[in-house]
């Protein structure tokens, strides 16, 4: 709901549909930028999910899947998908089993954080997670180092050699490669957002719904230490 400088999401299982139709073909004519934002939307679903205080083994295999099928198909409905039917469709599949894991798992900072750029700045809500994602993970590898390995195995990464910090950084790599290669831009400053203003957002984040469900307990000077990296 945005109303205001407020964006907030609201979730009951009253708002669960009993069936989801999911045709991929009323997605071939969304332009690249959609694609894009959206696809890395999704990439943050998964990720923060897989990472959450409230994951299970149930939302983890919908995760997993979900980011294995992004990093195969994502940049292909990017590079060409008015004309790939199988990347649309396995894109939308990614997309609903990233939603049916956080619906169960739960999110994180990195989306209490958009939530405030969207709604103070008016960012597209999938620019600011795949922005924001990259330094998020940086933030919260500490706390969720095992699963970072499992992540970049996920994302097609040979961690066989690596250590759990090596893994860890690859996964971080390998998220911010993926929003290069479809245009995503890298820093705050790039997109109008006031360096002023990182405060407030910082507070808002702090209270967002989805700050719970982080690996890392945080605060307001952490939060907004991310976005003073971000920016």
């Amino acid at each position: 709901k945005q109303n205001g400088n407020i964006k907030y999401p609201l979730a009951d299982y009253r708002l669960t549909p009993d069936v989801a139709i999911i045709d991929p073909q009323f997605t071939r004519s969304m332009p690249k930028s959609i694609v894009a934002d959206t696809g890395l939307d999704v990439l943050t679903h998964a990720i923060e999910a897989y990472v959450s205080t409230m994951a299970n083994d149930y939302t983890d295999g919908l995760a997993l899947q979900s980011l294995k099928m992004i990093f195969e198909y994502l940049p292909r409905a990017y590079a060409d998908g008015p004309n790939d039917a199988e990347a649309r469709e396995k894109m939308a599949n990614a997309a609903t089993m990233a939603g049916m894991a956080f619906a169960n798992a739960f999110l994180g900072v990195c989306h209490s954080m958009a939530h405030k750029l969207g709604a103070f700045h008016h960012l597209p809500h999938g620019v600011a997670n795949a922005l924001l994602l990259p330094f998020v993970m940086e933030y919260n590898k500490e706390a969720a180092k095992a699963k970072y390995r499992t992540i970049a195995e996920a994302m097609g990464v040979d961690t066989s050699s690596m250590s759990d910090d090596e893994a860890a950084d690859a996964a971080v790599k390998a998220v911010k490669d993926l929003a290069i290669r479809v245009r995503i831009p890298q820093h705050l400053s790039e997109i109008g957002v006031p360096e002023s203003g990182l405060p407030t957002l910082a507070q808002a984040a702090f209270n967002d719904v989805c700050t719970p469900g982080n690996p890392r307990q945080t605060n307001v000077e952490e939060i907004l230490a991310i976005y003073k990296k971000a920016f």
